[in-house]
């Protein structure tokens, strides 16, 4: 809250300056050219006067909102409220890199009108002076259109939950299975790297050590803005250890990655479950437990089976159970939305749907190609023991790109 006060205070300051400081106005406010800005500058003329490449009304609007905000950190009634205190403090924090960054393009704008008006003064030095700053003020300012734009993408409103992953075995047979249990160790690993927790809620094993299915939960902030693009099919070729001849097998997984859910999102009516308990057991049926505390849980109207057995009493391991139920009735919400939406917005990244195939991982090549941004990576032992930064940042990236773009179009039209 102190930073977001003092980003209001740094730029609340920031107005149009008189021409007779000129010289020292140039000086001072002019950023130092980046080698971006430079070349950019090179291309751009140094009397161009265009029209501004962002939504200024929007920006107006935001930018009021701020000051509302700010205004009701006075309010006793805020500041007698912790959760309303907490509420305005995320929405201006969320509103402030934008507010400072309009604040900023506004001061720039203003001085390139400056530089411009100064060229026509009879001070033939300074007028050459705020010439010669024109092109590199231009090239700043078409750089803080492309971060102002970024800034206002819509975020996925999902992004800060926590997530439920679900891995099952594709085709392969064990081998699948064995693979299922790779993906698992990749993504338990990767949370153990940003600290975040994992909690199992389901696992049917086979004995050699893979997995048929397992259900997780991923409790930490940004899980769901980090593991979403792993939803869809993953694909590994590589020599079997049950393999005689050598020969190189293709096995399948397909991994489902959904936001945890709460109750007031998603409503569940008693009426449209059935509740089973039974004895948990381990690989190969033998009893893990001397009480009934493992539940199988049906959604009657959809035919959603889930079974939970990893907690130790009935009452977690269904409270568990209906969390991973609102996650499924989510995705069935969600895949209905677009698939009404039909070809209207297709993602570079995909969909994230569970029949599309989205990596590759090849042993003897010790190669991972992820096919949605064809990014290839020889990292494949790191990337087995979780490692897989680089392909959620080229992802996203790839995505923010091609948002960026759509907004530019719309800003433009």
């Amino acid at each position: 809250m102190r930073h977001v006060a003092e980003i209001g205070a740094n730029h609340s300051g920031l107005r149009r300056e008189s021409a007779r400081s000129a010289r020292a106005t140039i000086a001072r406010r002019a950023p130092p050219p980046t080698p971006t800005d430079r070349g950019a500058a090179e291309n751009q003329s140094p009397t161009e006067v265009r029209a501004p490449m962002v939504p200024i009304d929007q920006l107006t609007n935001i930018e009021a909102r701020y000051d509302e905000l700010d205004a009701q950190f006075g309010d006793p009634d805020v500041t007698s409220d912790p959760d309303r205190l907490r509420a305005i403090g995320r929405e201006q924090a969320a509103l402030a890199p934008i507010v400072a960054a309009y604040r900023s393009y506004r001061a720039l704008v203003e001085q390139i009108a400056d530089n411009e008006a100064m060229r026509t003064a009879d001070d033939a030095e300074m007028a050459e002076l705020a010439a010669e700053e024109l092109p590199t003020l231009n090239a700043r300012r078409t750089a803080l259109e492309v971060e102002i734009l970024e800034l206002l993408l819509p975020k996925d409103p999902h992004d800060d939950r926590n997530v439920i992953v679900e891995i099952r075995a594709g085709t392969g047979g064990d081998e699948a299975a064995l693979f299922a249990a790779d993906l698992f160790r990749i993504y338990q690993r990767y949370a153990e790297s940003r600290r975040w927790k994992v909690d199992v809620i389901s696992a049917s094993e086979i004995g050699i050590g893979g997995l048929k299915e397992v259900v997780f939960e991923v409790q930490g902030d940004g899980a769901y803005a980090r593991l979403k693009w792993e939803s869809g099919v993953h694909r590994v070729q590589r020599v079997p250890e049950t393999e005689a001849q050598g020969r190189i097998h293709t096995s399948t997984a397909t991994v489902a990655v959904l936001p945890e859910m709460d109750e007031i999102e998603i409503e569940v009516p008693e009426s449209d479950i059935r509740i089973d308990v039974f004895r948990s057991s381990g690989p190969g049926g033998q009893s893990v437990n001397t009480t009934d505390s493992a539940v199988r849980l049906t959604h009657l109207p959809t035919g959603i089976v889930i079974s939970c057995q990893d907690e130790k009493s009935q009452l977690q391991n269904r409270k568990k159970a209906l969390q991973v139920l609102r996650a499924r009735l989510y995705q069935l919400e969600e895949e209905k939305r677009l698939s009404e939406r039909g070809a209207e917005r297709k993602s570079m990244v995909g969909g994230g749907e569970r029949s599309e195939k989205i990596r590759t991982y090849n042993y003897p090549q010790s190669r991972v190609t992820d096919h949605r941004i064809g990014l290839t990576s020889h990292r494949l032992p790191e990337i087995m023991a979780g490692d897989i930064t680089d392909f959620l940042d080229a992802l996203a990236a790839a995505d923010r790109a091609q948002r960026l773009e759509e907004a530019r179009t719309l800003s433009a039209a």
